[in-house]
């Protein structure tokens, strides 16, 4: 004679699991991710880089248009991207997945270095925006003679 363990909860927690796969597969009809609780990405992507006299910035926008957006520097070392994304306009179309993000959206960063604001350039060219911002004087690294005596 052999005995087995009661689990009583086995079957709950395996329908809670098939329960939940079905509320993710669900609600990602709708472009609801899984852990929707958890913090969404800043939008849009970008990466922030310096050399002596400049820091860079890089960020993605995939088909928008110049127009599309604003750019501002701020105090110094605040740099504000600002804009709308458009969603593309279907006709008589039934979405089956949509997980693209539409409308307007602000993004700030804190720059590390105060900029020269008025000698920022900013392009846009196959969806990623660089802006280039110049360093203060007062920031740049300056080499030190040493005198041997």
């Amino acid at each position: 004679m052999f005995t087995t363990r009661w689990q009583p909860f086995n079957d709950v927690w395996s329908e809670m699991n098939q329960l939940s796969e079905e509320m993710n597969r669900v609600f990602g009809r709708y472009g609801i991710r899984e852990g929707v609780g958890r913090m969404a990405p800043a939008y849009p992507a970008l990466d922030l880089w310096q050399d002596d006299d400049k820091l860079y910035v890089e960020a993605e926008f995939p088909g928008m248009k110049l127009e599309d957006l604003e750019i501002y520097v701020s105090g110094d070392n605040q740099l504000s991207l600002k804009g709308t994304r458009k969603a593309p306009e279907q006709q008589d179309a039934a979405w089956h997945r949509r997980e693209r993000t539409y409308g307007e959206f602000t993004r700030v960063i804190s720059l590390p270095y105060p900029v020269a604001d008025d000698k920022v350039e900013a392009t846009l060219k196959h969806g990623v925006l660089t802006i280039v911002l110049p360093k203060v004087e007062e920031t740049k690294p300056r080499r030190i003679t040493v005198k041997a005596e």
